[in-house]
């Protein structure tokens, strides 16, 4: 059973009279997507430029105040993110995102402009745009099968997938280069991008979720049915498990790479054409995805990304070559792109609507927690081994996360789970509202 041959996804927008649209005239998928991605550069376009702004005002320690103000949302706000955009109306919630983006933004490029830049105020605006971006890629995410008919999901994820490459791969160049135009440009180009992606959510005409039925309950509790949905699917419970231990492998590969760019004597700049290369393969790898998930089950999927994961990284020990490091590393990144997108869409299938939020906070929440911890491992590792060890030693424990993956019977059966995770938040909310009826949490805006 590959994943496309999955029961069909539950809802979505088609119907028995309406035949399915590919996605390239799916007007309300392509702004959605288009939105996405707008708003997408411009969060890594000012990124780029925060170290950058601290650095040039005579602040190091600025720019790591401000690089932490940015990534912390990430880690604080993920969970309860993640259920209250399964509670509240996501386009509403979307327009919030992108007005609280354009304020923030355009807040520090008013302040660059009058010639009165103030850490507070740039940390306070990196904050609040992290954290409007993490409501805005969960909210996102989940309103990806209400605009895509169930034939077209893996396509749909697969574009989400080679967006976030290329948004990646171009805004910490953009960002840069803004920046030596002039200092405040970097930031009004990312009010400029949301003001763009807000334009294209108010022309969206579908709904982005289901309707909800019953009263908020309290926030903890909801937040406790995402990980305990989460822990009862076998196959998610392993896959979540063994992305977040790549994650941190990755990470300390990315220090390592620095490293071995310095030892050899390769310019700083270089390492822009490793990522480039890397930037390509994952655009690849998701650009390709729908065909590869036609052929293949989602145990071969995690399987094989991990086997090729092993043994590119071998490699990295051995070679200085800038064009050659960034082969092998775009080889991991097509294969992580891959997986990516394969579990994106198993995900997506098997998760009740009222779910995606919570389930995907989740996910997030492991990967960004394991990239902290990743950076560091991989610091005390290279301060303490060879940077040709440590990679090795990096190739040995992907190895044998692969064989976990390969012996591990939950990652076996994937795509072979009964047909009723949909159950699973029906009987906790049972469960749950006997002891909930008197402590709601109703703040907020309710959904429509």
């Amino acid at each position: 059973m590959t994943l496309l041959d999955e029961r069909p996804v539950p809802d979505g927008p088609k119907t028995s009279e309406t035949p399915a649209k590919p996605l390239r005239r799916n007007r309300d998928f392509l702004l959605l997507w288009t939105g996405a991605g707008f708003s997408l550069l411009g969060v890594q376009a000012a990124q780029a430029a925060y170290p950058l702004l601290m650095i040039w005002q005579g602040s190091v320690a600025g720019a790591g105040l401000v690089g932490f103000a940015a990534l912390l949302p990430h880690l604080l706000v993920q969970l309860p993110a993640g259920a209250l955009v399964d509670r509240w109306d996501r386009r509403k919630l979307m327009i919030v995102c992108d007005l609280v983006g354009i304020l923030a933004m355009g807040s520090v490029a008013v302040a660059l402009v009058a010639g009165r830049p103030w850490l507070p105020h740039v940390m306070a605006a990196a904050f609040l745009e992290g954290t409007a971006f993490v409501f805005y890629r969960l909210a996102e995410r989940a309103a990806v099968r209400n605009v895509v008919d169930a034939e077209h999901l893996a396509g749909a994820v697969a574009q989400n997938e080679a967006r976030g490459q290329v948004a990646s791969l171009l805004g910490q160049p953009a960002g840069t280069a803004l920046f030596a135009l002039t200092r405040w440009l970097p930031f009004g180009v990312t009010a400029v991008a949301h003001l763009l992606a807000l334009v294209s959510l108010l022309l969206i005409r579908r709904d982005l979720q289901e309707e909800r039925t019953g009263p908020p309950r309290r926030l903890a509790t909801e937040v406790a049915e995402g990980v305990s949905w989460v822990w009862r699917q076998k196959f998610m419970r392993a896959a979540v498990g063994l992305v977040a231990g790549s994650n941190m492998l990755f990470q300390v590969l990315n220090l390592s790479l620095v490293l071995i760019f310095k030892e050899a004597g390769h310019s700083p700049a270089m390492l822009g054409v490793l990522g480039v290369m890397e930037g390509v393969g994952g655009a690849l790898g998701a650009l390709s995805a729908s065909w590869w998930l036609k052929r293949l089950a989602p145990s071969t999927v995690v399987i094989s990304a991990f086997v090729l994961w092993a043994l590119l990284l071998a490699p990295v020990a051995l070679i200085t070559d800038p064009v050659g490091l960034g082969a092998l590393c775009g080889g991991m990144a097509f294969a992580g792109s891959l997986m990516n997108v394969g579990a994106g869409v198993h995900q997506m299938r098997i998760t009740p609507d009222e779910m995606q939020g919570r389930v995907s906070s989740v996910f997030m929440l492991m990967a960004s927690g394991m990239n902290s911890a990743g950076a560091l491992v991989g610091g005390l590792l290279l301060a303490a081994f060879s940077t040709s060890g440590t990679v090795l030693g990096l190739a040995v424990a992907m190895a044998l996360m692969a064989l976990l993956a390969a012996l591990s019977p939950a990652i076996r059966s994937a795509g072979r789970e009964p047909d009723s995770p949909a159950a699973g938040p029906e009987a906790d909310r049972q469960h749950d509202d006997a002891h909930d009826n008197d402590a709601h949490d109703g703040e907020g805006v309710p959904t429509s």
